[in-house]
């Protein structure tokens, strides 16, 4: 017990947060990519693109974020036979959580703006696509800047999550180290700092896009 100091035990959860930190950015990467893909099924004419696509969003954000760990975990190697590690399980579950709710706030983006955006594109003579591309998605991506980096809060706060299968991030460094301590004020404390640390930067930049950005439009 001797050997954890308060600055030893402050160095092993930041040394933890580097995998709260890494699993955040994989699945903020992955999740923004497969997000848009189901933005664009949402909003697409096709009814059966639609359906799917919102079955999927429904579900990620209809069922908790601990239940999808466990499937990721347990149920990929019951059903597919497949052992994944506590990181892939985690990082399958976080990012189909983080694609839901991107596409859901790119979607409103989308949809915030203006039909009239959309019939003047239209009355030039683009396509569906066309009219995305070059009139509608440069001011959904204005509109969307703000709420996507707020989430990105979520998500960080979300990996707390993966200590229940197994993944050694800041909460379940924590829990550890107070099991050999029992310093569980100071240890909780310190972990909390650190999320505090991790979070707050990207809380107040979000209220600051979205002032910014709100003034200008």
């Amino acid at each position: 017990m001797d050997d954890f100091t308060v600055p030893r035990i402050f160095i092993n959860l930041l040394m933890a947060a580097q995998w709260t930190i890494i699993l955040s950015a994989i699945a903020f990467v992955c999740g923004g990519i497969m997000g848009f893909g189901i933005m664009l099924m949402r909003i697409s004419p096709n009814k059966w693109l639609k359906g799917v696509s919102w079955f999927y969003v429904e579900f990620f954000q209809g069922t908790p974020l601990l239940l999808q760990l466990f499937l990721a975990f347990f149920g990929i190697s019951v059903v597919f036979g497949l052992n994944l590690s506590p990181l892939q399980a985690a990082t399958v579950a976080l990012t189909g959580f983080t694609s839901a709710f991107l596409a859901d706030i790119w979607r409103g983006a989308i949809a915030a703006v203006p039909k009239g955006q959309w019939e003047a594109a239209s009355a030039i003579g683009f396509g569906y696509f066309k009219q995305l591309q070059l009139i509608v998605l440069p001011q959904a991506l204005k509109l969307s800047i703000a709420p996507t980096v707020g989430f990105l809060v979520q998500v960080i706060k979300g990996t707390s999550l993966a200590s229940i299968i197994g993944f050694t991030e800041v909460s379940r460094a924590a829990a550890q180290i107070n099991n050999v301590t029992l310093q569980s004020l100071l240890i909780f404390s310190m972990a909390g700092l650190i999320y505090f640390i991790l979070c707050f930067p990207l809380s107040a930049w979000s209220q600051h896009l979205e002032k910014k950005l709100t003034y200008k439009t």
